[in-house]
């Protein structure tokens, strides 16, 4: 039995910049993924949980879902837990997959997992350096919030809209 050929490893870590079909970078070597949890109250009132990005990353001070780059084999719903988890520090528990949004960027892939839960949870007392905070947000107040441009255009392709 020979040893494998050393070209064809791929690292397990997705961490890392690509160039797309638009010549735009992103990242995430083998696409990205991240988890939006909704919860719809009795009232009919629609609440998303979401993260304000740290200084430390990309359009930092914007809002959007915990999430990040796949890694090499990883699925979209795998990876988008283990993100929320990493930069949240609790996992939704309990929830439903709602949809599955695939955003193709020519080769490259963003992974919207919206899922739902029938109670909120509450906010962690702890993050990590990547989320400044998080909050329960109700559908009609997003437009008050600087989203992330990615996210903000997601939410329009999944008729999500604070109008």
């Amino acid at each position: 039995m020979s040893a494998p050929d050393p070209s064809t490893r791929r690292p397990r870590s997705g961490d890392g910049f690509v160039t797309v079909a638009d010549g735009g970078l992103r990242w995430g070597r083998y696409g990205a993924a991240g988890v939006l949890v909704r919860h719809v109250d009795t009232a009919g009132v629609a609440w998303l949980f979401l993260a304000r990005r740290s200084a430390f990353c990309h359009r930092g001070g914007t809002w959007g879902i915990p999430g990040g780059a796949l890694d090499w084999g990883e699925e979209p719903l795998e990876g988008a837990l283990r993100e929320f988890g990493e930069e949240i520090g609790i996992l939704p528990t309990g929830f439903t997959i709602a949809e599955v949004h695939e955003d193709d960027h020519g080769g490259w892939s963003y992974w919207t997992i919206v899922v739902d839960v029938d109670e909120p949870f509450p906010k962690p007392t702890s993050l990590n350096w990547e989320t400044d905070e998080v909050e329960w947000v109700a559908v009609h107040e997003l437009e008050r919030l600087a989203l992330f441009d990615a996210f903000a255009d997601t939410l329009g392709r999944l008729g999500i809209t604070g109008t």
